[in-house]
């Protein structure tokens, strides 16, 4: 199947006319990209009813990490999408709305979104049978023989959407909190400004050290023909132009029903090189030749090279080395840099033609600017789209009801637990772990650490490192240990008796309301240290309505993303500093590569009134900070005062 993104009408129509399989798209709201354009539930409908016209499915995208008041909302959307439009599965990001879809009487398929990070094996057969979910959206990170792995693990019931082609985050998926913790957009909300796009100085060098080229499997997709639990290959783009929805849709068909044929291949690429995206890499699929997807020699920026601006007789000009048509629109610099410029090319200019561009500034900031074509409509996309349009204006409006399906919270915990604090260290301090402390668990397993310890497992396992880990695990509760805090749901796969020991669900869980609470008291969950990305508010709010225990990264080093790859360029535990004189550094761990900024998160004012809205245990993260990095007395408030985001 070729799943195809949509980010508006148009895009929708150019995934049909080239013949995807299916299309994803997002609603105005709870989408993981907010700022593609989306869609209201009626127009979604007409449109619904035009794909089944054609046998293609809907997916709709409700992947946004939910807050307590986001539920109400939420709760009428899924209303609207079971009783007023028939989308063919669901993608989620936040366990609570796997209840609430059920409840709301939805029967399609839902989907874990990529965002959710499942990534290993065992995971799969506990969210078949303890969640009904039917596809899981592997992350972008997996290279094929991870890939097989998982599908060899998949069980009845279950299979597997592998991405194929389009934008790569430098973040690992659901690991990356560093919009959200510099300016308040959440990536988790789909909100991301793409800080990992910007340029960055270290030792006096300024460059895009985390900007990523595109994910392009191209001709080597051919290997997923084999494995048997992969249902979907799935096209990113949802912020992109209906000439790149047309392209790589029609590419990968092509490579599909044809890729044997070499003339079909060829043409495939072709038209995968002009789709308008950036610069394409294999990224980590081949284990034996991976490629890094950073090269600082290559531009990272959307849209096909055309030529750098040069001044003719004083005047700003192009010559392009493309023909550019009427209504071609073209992005002169790069997003976020000085004079960066989108203009529309109002006439038919041929290749090494003249092309003068209007501009206000000083034309010293303009010259040698590089220029991108980043959208075209040939007439003959446009002939398709318009046809698709008029038989979509004789398709009657969708009435959606205006209700809620949300029946109650769950009832509040009322054990007795007393307030706690919890240190967590990367290694053993030389005083050694106190009682109730944290240590990260690693290779080594820690031998020798006393039984009240707890110990934390990592925010994302491999599949290649389950078996390890499991071991770790079954040595630690061999010798006793029965405090464990995990960082993925999914993990607590890896604990069989449940009712001896205290799982605390660690905040790379991300968690932030109260169904999803009570998801993971189902699961089998102890208690839950929820989301840092709250606001006062939210914080305040939570415990009201929480079935569990919980906790809070009160102070400490948090990392900014979390990622596999290491940037070529980059010298690790040096720091770092962005555009806005922000200071960050870098640093390996057994996972890949961590990201810390050169200041502490802190809470710790405000510990009185969150023991009184039902916090029962604090946690400081404690890292080691390299010698070379100077640590800031800022405040560390994250979005504790952003009302709404």
């Amino acid at each position: 199947m070729i799943l195809s993104p949509a980010g508006n009408r148009d895009a929708f129509l150019a995934a049909l006319a080239a013949g995807a399989d299916a299309v994803y798209c997002g609603l105005k709201q709870f989408s993981a990209r907010m700022e593609a354009k989306n869609f209201t539930l009626p127009e979604l409908g007409r449109l619904i009813e035009l794909a089944h016209e054609k046998e293609v499915k809907v997916y709709v995208t409700v992947n946004s990490l939910l807050k307590p008041e986001d539920l109400d909302q939420a709760a009428t959307i899924l209303s609207g999408i079971c009783r007023g439009i028939k989308a063919d599965a669901l993608i989620i990001q936040d366990l609570a709305l796997v209840q609430m879809a059920r409840k709301a009487g939805y029967a399609g398929e839902i989907h874990l979104s990529t965002l959710a990070n499942v990534s290993f094996p065992a995971a799969l057969k506990l969210i078949r049978d303890n969640l009904g979910v039917n596809r899981v959206v592997v992350p972008r990170e997996l290279n094929i023989d991870e890939i097989k792995s998982m599908s060899d693990a998949c069980p009845d019931g279950l299979s597997l959407e592998v991405f194929v082609h389009g934008a790569l985050c430098y973040g690992i998926s659901g690991r990356c909190y560093w919009s959200s913790y510099l300016g308040g957009k959440s990536g988790l909300r789909g909100q991301c400004v793409q800080p990992c796009r910007r340029q960055y100085a270290q030792d006096s060098i300024s460059q895009k050290f985390f900007s990523c080229q595109d994910l392009s499997l191209d001709v080597l997709v051919k290997v997923l023909m084999d494995v048997p639990r992969i249902s979907a290959w799935k096209i990113e783009g949802r912020k992109k132009s209906p000439h790149y929805v047309f392209y790589t849709t029609a590419a990968y068909r092509m490579l599909r029903d044809h890729g044997k044929d070499p003339a079909a291949k060829k043409s495939a690429v072709q038209l995968l090189e002009r789709a308008l995206g950036r610069p394409g890499t294999h990224y980590f699929f081949l284990p034996q030749r991976p490629y890094n997807p950073i090269d600082i020699g290559r531009h990272t920026g959307s849209g096909l090279f055309v030529g750098k601006v040069s001044l003719d007789r004083g005047k700003p000009a192009l010559v392009p080395r493309e023909e550019l048509l009427a209504g071609d629109m073209l992005r002169v610099g790069y997003e976020g840099e000085g004079a960066h410029k989108i203009l529309r090319v109002n006439k038919y200019v041929p290749k090494k033609g003249r092309l003068y561009l209007e501009f206000d500034g000083k034309k010293s900031e303009i010259r040698e600017k590089a220029v991108f074509l980043t959208d075209r409509r040939e007439t003959e996309l446009e002939n398709l789209i318009s046809a698709l349009k008029s038989r979509l204006e004789t398709i009657q409006p969708v009435q959606i009801p205006d209700e809620s399906v949300l029946a109650g919270l769950p009832r509040r915990f009322t054990g007795k637990v007393p307030v706690g604090n919890m240190t967590v260290y990367r290694t053993p301090p030389e005083k050694g772990i106190g009682e109730n402390d944290g240590l990260w668990l690693s290779e080594t397993g820690q031998p020798g650490i006393g039984g009240d310890a707890w110990w934390w497992l990592p925010p994302v396992i491999w599949p290649g490192e389950e078996a390890a880990w499991g071991r770790r695990i079954l040595n630690l509760l061999r010798r006793g240990h029965r405090c464990f805090v995990l960082n993925a749901p999914w993990q607590i796969a890896f604990f069989r008796e449940k009712k001896t020991l205290r799982l605390w669900a660690g905040p790379f869980c991300n968690i932030a309301n109260p169904l999803a609470v009570d998801q993971l008291h189902f699961l089998g969950f102890s208690g839950v240290i929820v989301s840092p990305e709250l606001s006062e508010e939210e914080y305040l709010r939570l415990p009201k309505n929480s079935p569990l225990p919980l906790g809070m990264v009160i102070s400490g080093n948090w990392p900014l993303c979390l990622s596999r790859v290491a940037p070529p360029e980059l010298k690790l535990e040096v720091p770092f500093v962005s555009p806005k004189k922000e200071q960050a550094w870098a640093a390996h761990d057994e996972q890949g590569l961590r990201v810390y900024p050169n200041w502490e998160l802190d809470f710790s004012v405000h510990r009185d009134r969150l023991i009184h809205a039902g916090y029962r245990l604090f946690v400081t993260l404690t890292e080691p900070v390299p010698r070379t990095v100077d640590m800031k007395k800022r405040p560390g408030m994250w979005n504790w005062g952003i009302s709404q985001y």
